[in-house]
């Protein structure tokens, strides 16, 4: 592998690495980035830290400040607010989009998703379980399945972006408080109306299931800062 090649491969690998490290809450808001600290966690180069920072400043989940260096973006409940009130938006208009495009292979990849989120269902809220992770991981696959088939590759890449700003609320919360929730039941509800295409109903339930998570956030143990 060329030196070029492999300095994108490192930068990439190191982007994948820290990305998800905040997005689990491995380093909390607020918290500096140090370069040096950096490359050694994740054994990559300054220089590769450097462009995975900015990519991830790009992203809304590093703040570069002047004279101070890069911190992890900061949190707040009017963030939070803000935030799913555009993500509703753009995840019912891609899932509009998509259920007008979709074919029978679609409904069996959703179908299957949804029975494996099922049968992880009573593991799910275990902190750094094996399956915990796999369950977060389907989700995610879930969510992009449903909205999979929008053609505007726009409201696709901010619609990716504002579901992991949604996840690292989630993983910030610690286990959620989710007594007399059906998790599975509303993404039920979702998948079914959208298999028989019913965009109205797919929509209505997609608002209601991301609004009723970000009210379990709000009373969460999330360590808002001030708005």
């Amino acid at each position: 592998m060329s030196t070029v090649a492999n300095y994108k491969s490192q930068t990439a690998r190191t982007f994948d690495l820290l990305k998800a490290a905040i997005v689990e809450a491995k380093y909390a808001p607020g918290d500096k980035l140090k370069i040096d600290q950096l490359s050694e966690a994740f054994d990559s180069s300054s220089g590769a830290v450097r462009e995975a920072l900015s990519g991830l400043t790009a992203e809304g989940l590093v703040v570069a400040q002047p004279q101070k260096g890069f911190v992890v973006a900061p949190i707040s409940r009017r963030d939070l607010e803000d935030l799913t009130q555009v993500r509703v938006q753009i995840e019912c208009r891609c899932l509009a989009d998509t259920i007008a495009a979709a074919g029978i292979e679609w409904e069996g990849r959703i179908l299957s998703l949804q029975h494996q989120l099922r049968a992880l269902e009573h593991t799910a809220r275990v902190p750094g379980s094996r399956e915990g992770q796999q369950w977060h991981q389907l989700h995610f696959a879930f969510h992009s399945e449903l909205t999979s088939l929008c053609p505007n590759t726009w409201w696709q890449k901010l619609r990716q972006q504002l579901f992991i700003q949604s996840e690292r609320y989630r993983r910030l919360s610690g286990p959620l408080d989710e007594e007399g929730r059906d998790v599975s039941a509303e993404h039920e509800a979702i998948a079914k109306a959208a298999i028989i295409r019913d965009t109205e109903a797919a929509v209505r339930h997609m608002a209601a299931h991301l609004r009723r998570t970000t009210d379990i956030l709000l009373k969460s143990r999330i360590p808002f800062s001030e708005d």
